[in-house]
């Protein structure tokens, strides 16, 4: 009954949290649906970006205060809801239920990311802009390191491999890459070796940290779910002599101790109002609108790419 009762006033705390304004996931539902597009990008996502930040390490800071704000929301109950739905995570998107809708809005952030950055990029039409707004983002991408905000680096990193972006040759040979390709090393998806690495690195030491700043540790989320994920349903409960398997429930416990432990860090960032409104609700183009702003940017270069265009281009004046 004690249990019950501390579990009852847990859910209504978090409730109320939830309920909150501010930068809980409630801010981000409806903020994050990519918005549709025509020829040109609509009044309302023609903004200038170097207008609202044009320092990378400002910028960072927000992301970080972001995906903190993000992270205390979600509880480890979220994590053993997620092990109910026994279906396996699909590609690189997890699955979840209904009652871990925490999770769900913090992966949706990241998507959120993803596009901004590729909307940024896609937008515009000249190519030293397009070269400018990437190289920009590439150093926001090794402040977030540098932080040990990996979720947002990862984020970025994917945003500038989207299709859309990744095919724009000619802006591309205007942006210095060498530092992109460390990041890209850093986070190579392969087998996750490198970013393991440079996670425990941080992970020791935040343990040893005496200012806020050194204890920030922000993991590339998709990735923390799914490794909790496929540790509880890889590894029997029980031994074959039928004792309790108490190596997996250490490191299940392990996992989701430091997870608990790095969400509760205080940021030490000042919040700009600017800033963090900007990465919570400017309009991001869809996966279709970033193409088309792509090809309007940059020609179709092969037949597969002018279909795609031509087809999406009539759909829209279907539409309209």
């Amino acid at each position: 009954q004690a249990y019950r009762a501390r579990l009852h006033q847990v859910l209504q705390a978090l409730h109320q949290k939830l309920a909150a304004p501010g930068l809980g996931p409630e801010s981000l539902l409806g903020a994050d649906r990519p918005i549709s597009c025509r020829t040109q990008p609509p009044a309302s996502i023609r903004r200038e970006r170097l207008g609202v930040c044009s320092d990378p390490y400002r910028l960072a800071q927000q992301l970080t205060l972001v995906e903190l704000a993000r992270l205390r929301h979600i509880g480890p109950e979220e994590f053993v809801q997620a092990f109910v739905n026994k279906d396996p995570l699909a590609s690189t998107k997890p699955c979840f239920g209904g009652k871990t809708r925490n999770l769900e809005a913090y992966v949706k952030w990241f998507n959120r990311l993803c596009y901004l950055v590729a909307t940024e990029v896609c937008m515009l039409s000249k190519k030293k802009q397009g070269a400018q707004v990437i190289e920009f983002f590439i150093d926001v991408a090794r402040e977030c390191f540098n932080i040990g905000n990996f979720n947002s680096l990862m984020a970025i990193v994917s945003g500038m491999n989207m299709s859309p972006v990744s095919r724009l040759r000619k802006t591309w040979a205007k942006v210095k890459t060498a530092k992109l390709f460390i990041l890209e090393h850093q986070m190579d998806p392969t087998n996750f070796c490198n970013y393991r690495t440079a996670l425990r690195g941080a992970a020791h030491c935040s343990l040893t940290a005496h200012s806020s700043q050194e204890k920030i540790v922000v993991p590339f989320f998709s990735l923390l779910v799914k490794d909790i994920y496929f540790l509880n349903e890889g590894c029997a409960n029980r031994l074959p002599n039928g004792h309790v398997n108490f190596e997996k429930f250490l490191e299940l416990a392990k996992q989701v101790g430091e997870f608990i432990t790095w969400k509760q860090v205080e940021c030490p960032f000042e919040q700009d109002p600017s800033i963090t409104h900007y990465l919570c609700t400017a309009p991001v183009f869809s996966e279709d609108g970033l193409y088309l702003a792509s090809c309007e940017n940059e020609s179709p270069e092969n037949h597969t790419e002018k279909e795609r265009w031509k087809s999406l281009r009539s759909s829209i004046l279907e539409k309209t």
